[in-house]
């Protein structure tokens, strides 16, 4: 079968495109904004990209057209499609119909670290033997492609609460049908298809409801919006995670140590030690806590999952180091909402100690240029000991913003402004911390290349 998908470099559809070639299709598909590590790796499977949603697509005459959310109406390919009355269906009801079916599907949803969870998570089950077939929003080191067809019964996909496509509102993870789920978290975003708090709460509900009887729900036991899900009804066993280490139940962790290990409790009792981690952060930690709960589920003793965690290498776009020159490293990073990116830079500050962080930040995602969470910035920032944003396109005023960070925090409407500003005030031993969830322009490289070539 030919398939054609629109939207095909956004993370999750350019997974599916690597799960259709894998399942034997020929896979050709579209996009406006074409940027590593997703390009690269669809180049690398042999799947032909076109520039533009021109409606003259329709000339290659697939079998079928696979829609991201990303296209809406007007889209002038879409509309073709419709008025030709074409074979089409969104990505998540096309991976339903056609891949998850018979597998056990093991989930990870919430707000925050659906990425590193479901990498570690997969990880796990790799390093355990299992060979999982897996959807994920990024690429994780060691695996080195977002999305992978196997014969094994498992299948570990990240579970996103956005909407499926134009033709459907449910959120994406309503189609999965899992028997595991993660619950990270829950908190308000996507400003553009959510009105408020209580109406992901409710995307949320609709997916525990789906769970069966003989599953699993790992739940952040601490999140007192997951329990308010939850309590408008279960009907699947629950385990918690991330509680103070002196509570009576529940999974947590301990002792940290100068390697990044740390020791694993349950209901009090030391259940296992991590002897050294990738991974920096409070949250990091948490996140493989509910991995390891999870691979449990599924036959992976503890002790195997903790050798897994110790061999971990990291994420793609999650605290990844692009380089160092002169001293000063440069990291990449996903974090876009305003919690994301107060994790992002303490787990960054437990790691680096009093070394100075730059954090370099793009307000990219759909709620951050609405300016729904913008009054949350300045707290989120804080920590850094330079600010430097980019708010080319804001629907907002992004110095008023952050004027409460005084002279730490500096705002640019030019790239190549931000990035001299950048290079001008960084030292031997800092730490530039670029976020955001798209390519940023190149900036990484840009950086890197200003300070190797910068007098002094």
């Amino acid at each position: 079968m030919h398939i054609h998908i629109l939207g095909i470099c956004g993370t999750f559809m350019g997974g599916i495109a690597v799960l259709a070639r894998n399942a034997g299709h020929r896979v050709t598909g579209c996009d406006a904004n074409v940027y590593p590590p997703m390009s690269a790796q669809l180049e690398a499977q042999g799947i032909e990209l076109i520039s533009g949603y021109d409606a003259a697509q329709i000339g290659l005459a697939p079998d079928l057209f696979v829609v991201g959310n990303a296209i809406s109406r007007g889209n002038p390919l879409l509309e073709a499609i419709l008025a030709q009355n074409l074979p089409y269906v969104s990505g998540p009801q096309w991976l339903a119909d056609n891949i998850l079916q018979g597998r056990w599907v093991l989930a990870v949803a919430g707000t925050h670290g659906k990425t590193t969870t479901t990498s570690l998570l997969t990880w796990i089950l790799e390093e355990a033997g299992l060979s999982p077939s897996f959807l994920i929003g990024g690429v994780p080191q060691g695996l080195n492609i977002s999305a992978r067809l196997t014969d094994s019964a498992f299948f570990v996909i990240e579970a996103d609460e956005y909407d499926t496509a134009f033709c459907d509102k449910r959120s994406k993870f309503i189609h999965y049908h899992p028997r595991t789920v993660i619950l990270n978290n829950l908190e308000f975003d996507h400003a553009d298809i959510f009105a408020d708090l209580a109406a992901i709460e409710t995307q949320f509900h609709h997916l525990v409801r789906t769970l069966p009887s003989n599953g699993l729900i790992v739940s952040n036991g601490s999140d007192g919006n997951l329990a308010r899900v939850l309590a408008r009804g279960c009907w699947t066993p629950i385990e918690v995670f991330g509680i103070t280490a002196d509570a009576e139940k529940g999974w947590c962790t301990r002792n940290v140590s100068l390697s990044g290990g740390f020791e694993v409790s349950l209901n009090g009792e030391i259940a296992g030690a991590v002897g050294k981690f990738a991974l920096s952060g409070d949250h990091n930690r948490a996140n493989a806590v509910a991995a390891l709960i999870a691979a449990r589920h599924v036959g992976v003793p503890l002790p195997v999952g903790i050798k897994a965690l110790e061999s971990f290498a990291g994420i793609k776009r999650r605290m990844e180091v692009r380089g160092v020159v002169r001293g000063i490293t440069v990291i990449d990073d996903f974090a876009h909402h305003p919690t994301a990116i107060r994790l992002t830079i303490a787990g960054l500050r437990q790691k680096v100690g009093k070394a100075r962080i730059l954090a370099v930040l793009e307000p990219r995602s759909n709620t951050m240029k609405l300016g729904t969470m913008k009054a949350q910035l300045p707290e989120s920032l804080k920590d850094a000991d330079l600010v430097f944003c980019y708010g080319e396109n804001l629907g907002w005023n992004a110095s008023e913003t952050l004027a409460p960070l005084g002279e730490t925090a500096k705002c640019f409407d030019q790239l190549g402004e931000l990035v001299a500003a950048v290079v001008s005030a960084a030292c031997a031993g800092d730490h530039i911390l670029v976020m955001s969830n798209g390519g940023f322009g190149g900036v990484h490289k840009k950086l890197l290349e200003a300070i190797m070539h910068r007098d002094g």
